[in-house]
């Protein structure tokens, strides 16, 4: 009986480890991730390439890099307007979208005049920094790499994944916001 107990003792003691956990089927490196990346800056390198290679053949135009990361021009400048954008303001402006070619993927008048607070209201990327960068009654043309327009998943419509875009961009209207004032 001793005997029988000390084994039942002994087995009870073995059995109560802890679950042990499951051990992956297979284990991630994380280079997927890596190469990713090294696709992305391939792929805005080569986009980088062709708007450069827009630029240098279009010599009508005196073309401005950003930091942002996008490059434009001014169709129209206002030299007497003083007054830069600033977070909170309300702006009334119109855009078009066209792919680096000048093919026309939306017109101004299907998209429509645009109300926008500044900052706090969401554009695609390059949108939200080019419209802070005009003036009342200006217009340029912007030219976006895919990661500052639409980016992998493009707009579910008319603009495809990774599809770098060109825009113009018209100031209409500023309603000034009074706490950006102070």
């Amino acid at each position: 009986m001793r005997f029988f107990l000390a084994v039942l003792f002994i087995v009870s003691v073995v059995s109560c480890g802890g679950p042990e956990p499951r051990r992956p089927v297979e284990v991630k490196s994380g280079s997927f991730f890596k190469e990713s990346i090294e696709r992305t800056k391939k792929l805005l390198a080569q986009e980088e390439k062709a708007i450069q290679e827009i630029i240098s053949k279009d010599t009508a135009h005196e073309y401005m890099s950003n930091p942002n990361g996008f490059w434009y021009y001014y169709e129209t400048e206002n030299d007497t307007a003083t007054y830069q954008l600033k977070s909170g303001d309300q702006i009334l402006f119109s855009y078009n979208l066209m792919n680096l070619e000048g093919d026309t993927i939306y017109t101004a008048e299907e998209i429509g005049p645009q109300s926008h607070v500044i900052d706090k209201q969401q554009l695609f990327p390059g949108l939200q920094n080019a419209v802070k960068l005009l003036k009342i009654n200006e217009k340029a043309t912007f030219l976006f790499p895919s990661p500052l327009a639409f980016g992998y998943q493009g707009d579910n419509k008319s603009i495809g994944p990774k599809t770098p875009l060109k825009s113009s961009v018209e100031l209409h209207t500023i309603i000034i916001d009074n706490d950006s004032l102070n």
